[in-house]
């Protein structure tokens, strides 16, 4: 695992995972506009997509898909040196990690039509201002567990915090 500087200001940072040739936010966004990916993910997902958003039309998921990706692409990859990242990456879960340093966070667009969006990127908390993104999943379901997919985020951004841990105590 290394480190990919996202903004040039050391304020936002992904992970590039063993084996990959990109960091995962670059990975996500891609996955993210692509047509036979996004078909495959709604249609192993359509009974979570129609139960919890109430759309049966995988068509109408990927299209919304690919235009969210594009909007929380440029949120995103559009900061400005101004920008207060505490803003974009909010605490997942309870309020109680707040302000602690490692604390898991979400970034996620918020729609003013139709549905809520199902895309999420996630974070850990370095320090005030500064974040590594862990990966990105579209969440279907109200809680991350009751999904593979969305517990594999959770156990990414651990291994995550513990590799920050170890090193900072290195």
């Amino acid at each position: 695992m290394r480190f990919a500087e996202i903004l040039h200001d050391g304020r936002l940072w992904a992970i590039v995972y063993d084996g990959d040739t990109q960091d995962i936010l670059t990975k996500t966004f891609t996955d993210w506009q692509d047509p036979a990916f996004l078909e495959e993910f709604f249609s192993k997902n359509i009974t979570d997509l129609n139960t919890h958003f109430h759309i049966s039309n995988p068509d109408l998921a990927i299209s919304d898909t690919i235009a969210d990706a594009a909007t929380l692409s440029s949120l995103i990859l559009d900061i400005t040196p101004e920008t207060r990242l505490h803003r974009l990456f909010r605490p997942l879960g309870n309020s109680l990690n707040r302000e602690m340093r490692l604390s898991r966070r979400q970034a996620k667009y918020r729609r003013t039509t139709a549905h809520d969006s199902w895309l999420r990127i996630y974070a850990i908390k370095i320090k005030r201002g500064t974040y590594l993104i862990t990966g990105g999943a579209i969440k279907l379901t109200p809680h991350m567990e009751e999904r593979k997919h969305t517990l594999d985020e959770l156990r990414k951004m651990e291994i995550a915090k513990n590799n920050l841990l170890i090193t900072n105590k290195g």
